[in-house]
């Protein structure tokens, strides 16, 4: 039996919406094996992010090298780093083990506000990790972080998607969320030579906590069974849709993204989740 395996290297989150919980839902529903680095323990709900406690960047180096000697891994990905360390340590096993589907989620602030990336640990970030990454899956929020630059319009993402491969990045997926302008959520993918637009209707909702997470979690899954890069975002385009609009009703805050509705659509397009 030929399992794929998926590897996510990010933070905890207590309350199950974003971080490896999501990555391992999502690596799960995409029939994938997930394995995981612990990064950071975040104690968190719907509300915001309570506490954020740390690992040490040897601990996370262990689990990447407990996974990478034994089990392995055909795609891995990156979420909440935290500090310069950390990234460093991530970056070392990486160039080690000689992987190459790497995805950057560059969380760098919480829903809530919350900061989830310090300040010093973003240059780190830019010098040792991205050059390493085959794709970066930015919001508009981290893009200008990552660029310098404001952005307000398409011909805004078009320049931040291409400074950002300047730095080394081969692709880069900036994202539409964060856009309230128009009616479609519209993520672009550079691959240094040619944009490809990907929209879908923008769904008005506060159940949107993870979404982050997930999305790059499936563009992993996906790479990790042989998919190309722009089949992979496709598909996660579509996983993290069905998410958003088929909401668990969970929290009094930012819920939660419904993991497994990709899979629970009827033929008619009807989530059969709750028969």
């Amino acid at each position: 039996m030929d399992v794929k395996r998926a590897m996510t290297i990010a933070g905890s989150d207590s309350g199950g919406g974003a971080g490896i919980q999501a990555d391992l839902k999502t690596f799960q529903e995409l029939k994938v094996f997930g394995t995981s680095a612990l990064t950071a323990v975040t104690a968190q709900n719907t509300l915001g992010v309570q506490g954020v406690f740390p690992m040490e960047p040897e601990a996370v180096a262990r689990q990447i090298q407990s996974v990478g000697e034994d089990i392995g891994t055909d795609a891995l990905k990156t979420g909440m780093l935290f500090n310069a360390g950390i990234i460093q340590a991530v970056s070392e096993k990486i160039k080690q083990f000689g992987w190459e589907k790497v995805v950057v989620d560059p969380v760098m602030i919480a829903k809530g506000g919350a900061s989830l990336l310090q300040q010093e640990a973003v240059s780190a970030l830019k010098n040792q990790l991205l050059p390493l990454c085959l794709i970066i899956t930015p919001n508009i929020p981290e893009a200008e972080v990552l660029t310098g630059m404001s952005i307000r319009s398409m011909d805004d993402k078009k320049e931040a998607a291409k400074r950002i491969h300047a730095l080394g990045v081969k692709n880069i997926v900036i994202k539409g969320g964060h856009d309230k302008e128009t009616n479609e959520s519209v993520d672009i993918l550079f691959d240094g030579m040619e944009f490809v637009f990907f929209s879908t209707p923008r769904i008005e909702t506060n159940n949107t906590h993870g979404t982050g997470c997930t999305f790059s979690a499936a563009i992993t899954a996906q790479l990790a069974k042989g998919s190309s890069v722009r089949e992979a975002v496709s598909i996660a385009k579509d996983f993290i849709q069905a998410a958003i609009a088929n909401p668990l009703g969970i929290g009094n805050g930012h819920g939660p993204t419904n993991h497994w509705a990709f899979n629970s659509k009827t033929e008619s397009g009807v989530i059969s989740w709750q028969e």
